[in-house]
C-alpha cells in the first residue's frame, strides 16, 4: 500500500478516536486518549527525525505534533512529507540535468571568459555553474522592467509580434482585465498558426475557470497544469508549487521576474494600492536556458518532449558587458542551489549588501551571514513592505528584525504600496532578481527561477531603482520593537516557531 494512503487512513483513525474514543471507552477514555496522543506524536516524530531534515524544521514539526497531534498529523500529511518529493522529483532532476548538459559548452564557461572577472566574481560564477547546472552567458542583453505598466506593455508588444511559438508559465494567472487581454492575444496568435503553450500552477491559479481555459484550448492553445490533483486539499502535492514566471517568444525573447498575471500587479487592487515589483526582459543566449526550463516543466506535466532547434537557437548578442546566468531551483535540486548562491553573494561582498523581499524567513545561515556582514562594517540594507499581504509570514519576518538591527543592519519599511520585488545586490556590481523570496519555501519547496547578473547595465538599473524606493520608506528602529505589546511579540515569536513549515 502506498505510504500516502497509509498515512491518510491513520489520520482518519486518529481523528475518529479523538472524536468518539472518550464516549466509547467511558471513564478510561481520557487515559487512553492521552496514551494514544503520546504514541501518535512519538511515532510520527520518529519518522521525521529519521528523515534527516534541517534541525529547525525537525523541531518545529515535532513540537506541532506534540501540542496538536490531530491537526499536526493532518498538516504533516499535506505539507510535511518528503517521500513525495523524492519519489516524484528525482526523475525530473535527472532529466533536467541531461537537458542542461546538452547546452553549449556542456554548461561550463571557457577559462578565458572567467579571467576577465575579479577573483570574487570568478568564485561566484564557478559556484553558480556547479550548483545551478546552467552556463553563464556573455552574449545576452537584459532590460529591467519596473512595475506592472512597463512589464505588461512590453509583454503584450512582444506577444503580438510572435511568429513561431509562445511559451508561457505562471504561478498565478487571473481571469481579470489584464488576464483577459493576454488571453485574447494568445487566442489570436494560436488562430494565426503560432504554437502557443500555456502552463499554470494548480494552487496559485486555482481560480481559473474551466470555461476560461476551454476558450484557449478551442482556439488551439495547448494547456498544461503543474501539480494537478483530483483532491487538492487532501494531497501532499499542494506543498510543492511552481512559483516560476516565464514567457519565451520564438526562442529569441524571454520575460522572467516577480510579476504574475493579475490586475493587482497593475496597482488596480485597492487593498494593496500601488504594487512595486521588478521583472526583466532577456534577449540572446540566456533565452535558451529559460526555454529549456519551460520545456522540461512542460515535459513533466504533459509527458511530451519538445527539443527541436527551432526552439533552442536564440539570437546571440555581441559580447560586451557582463555575465548573465539563469538559475533554476526547486525540490528537484538537493543542493539548495539558490540559497547557496545568495549566501556566497553575502559572504563575499566587500562594501554593501542590499536586499528587497516581501517575505523574510531566511534560516540561520543567511541570517548569520547578514549579521556578520553588518558587524564587519558593510552597508547592509533590507527593503520590506510596511503592510502585509499574508499575516503569518509578515509576523514571522518581524521576529528576525531585532537581531539584525542590533547588528547594524538597516531595515526600511516601504510605505508607498506593497513591495513585491525579490532582489539582492552585492557591492553594486552583482545582483540576482527573479521569482524567489528570501524564505525557506523559495529555498526548499517551490520551483523558482532567478537571473544572476554580474557587471551588466541591468545591475545599475536595479541599484538606481532600489535607491529610488528608499525615498518611499521609513527606517525601522530597534527601540520600537522593544516597545511592542507583549501579545504582538508573542504572535511574532509563535509565527517564527512555525517559520520552517511556512
Amino acid at each position: 500500500m502506498r505510504k500516502g494512503i497509509q498515512i491518510l487512513i491513520l489520520t482518519v483513525i486518529i481523528i475518529t478516536f479523538y472524536l468518539f474514543g472518550f464516549n466509547f471507552f467511558g471513564k478510561f477514555g481520557g487515559t487512553l486518549l492521552s496514551i494514544f496522543q503520546t504514541l501518535t506524536a512519538i511515532t510520527i516524530g520518529l519518522a521525521i527525525f529519521m528523515d534527516n531534515r534541517n534541525p529547525s524544521s525537525t523541531l518545529a514539526w515535532i513540537l506541532v505534533l506534540a501540542l496538536f497531534p490531530v491537526v499536526g498529523l493532518v498538516f504533516y500529511f499535506l505539507f510535511g512529507q518528503n517521500y513525495f518529493k523524492r519519489r516524484k522529483y528525482d526523475k525530473k532532476a535527472e532529466q533536467d540535468q541531461e537537458a542542461y548538459e546538452r547546452m553549449d559548452r556542456n554548461g561550463r564557461a571557457a577559462a578565458g571568459e572567467l579571467a576577465q572577472f575579479s577573483p570574487e566574481h570568478q568564485k561566484l560564477l564557478r559556484l553558480s555553474q556547479k550548483v545551478a547546472r546552467t552556463p553563464f552567458s556573455m552574449a545576452t542583453r537584459t532590460r529591467v522592467l519596473t512595475n506592472g505598466e512597463e512589464t505588461f506593455s512590453s509583454l503584450l508588444k512582444e506577444l503580438k509580434e510572435a511568429r513561431h511559438h509562445i511559451h508561457m508559465e505562471y504561478y498565478i494567472y487571473r481571469a481579470d482585465e489584464i488576464g483577459r487581454e493576454i488571453q485574447r492575444t494568445l487566442i489570436e496568435k494560436a488562430k494565426a498558426g503560432v504554437e502557443v503553450r500555456f502552463m499554470y500552477d494548480a494552487v496559485g491559479s486555482i481560480g481559473l475557470s474551466k470555461s476560461f481555459l476551454k476558450e484557449m484550448a478551442d482556439a488551439g492553445v495547448e494547456i498544461g497544469v503543474f501539480g494537478a490533483v483530483r483532491f487538492l486539499a487532501l494531497s501532499s502535492r499542494v506543498n510543492y508549487r511552481n512559483h516560476r514566471k516565464i514567457v519565451v517568444i520564438d526562442g529569441k525573447t524571454a520575460f522572467m521576474g516577480g510579476l504574475n498575471v493579475g490586475d493587482e500587479y497593475l496597482s488596480r487592487n485597492k487593498a494593496y494600492g500601488f504594487w512595486r515589483d521588478t521583472h526583466m526582459l532577456v534577449r540572446g543566449e540566456a533565452v535558451r536556458s529559460l526555454q529549456i526550463i519551460f520545456l522540461q516543466d512542460w515535459k513533466y506535466v504533459t509527458g511530451r518532449t519538445i527539443m527541436g532547434l527551432e526552439y533552442l537557437s536564440p539570437d546571440i548578442e555581441p559580447s560586451c558587458c557582463g555575465a548573465v546566468q539563469i538559475l533554476p531551483s526547486g525540490p528537484d535540486n538537493e543542493t539548495s542551489s539558490l540559497k547557496n548562491i545568495i549566501f556566497s553573494m553575502i559572504t563575499s561582498a566587500k562594501k554593501s549588501v542590499w536586499l528587497a523581499t516581501p517575505y523574510f524567513i531566511p534560516g540561520d545561515d543567511i541570517l548569520t551571514a547578514l549579521q556578520v556582514a553588518a558587524d564587519s562594517g558593510l552597508d547592509v540594507r533590507i527593503l520590506f513592505p510596511a503592510k502585509p499581504d499574508k499575516w503569518l509570514p509578515f509576523l514571522a519576518s518581524h521576529s528576525y528584525f531585532p537581531a539584525l538591527l542590533a547588528a547594524g543592519v538597516k531595515i526600511y519599511e516601504y510605505e508607498k504600496g506593497f513591495l513585491h520585488s525579490k532582489l539582492l545586490i552585492a557591492d553594486g556590481e552583482v545582483a540576482t532578481v527573479g521569482t524567489a523570496n528570501m524564505d525557506m519555501r523559495s529555498f526548499h519547496l517551490n520551483f523558482e527561477v532567478n537571473a544572476l547578473l554580474v557587471g551588466t547595465d541591468s545591475v545599475n538599473k536595479i541599484v538606481s531603482d532600489f535607491e529610488r524606493d528608499l525615498l518611499s520608506t521609513k527606517p525601522m528602529e530597534l527601540r520600537a520593537f522593544m516597545k511592542k505589546k507583549i501579545i504582538v511579540r508573542f504572535m511574532e515569536s509563535a509565527a517564527r516557531l512555525m517559520s520552517p513549515l511556512l
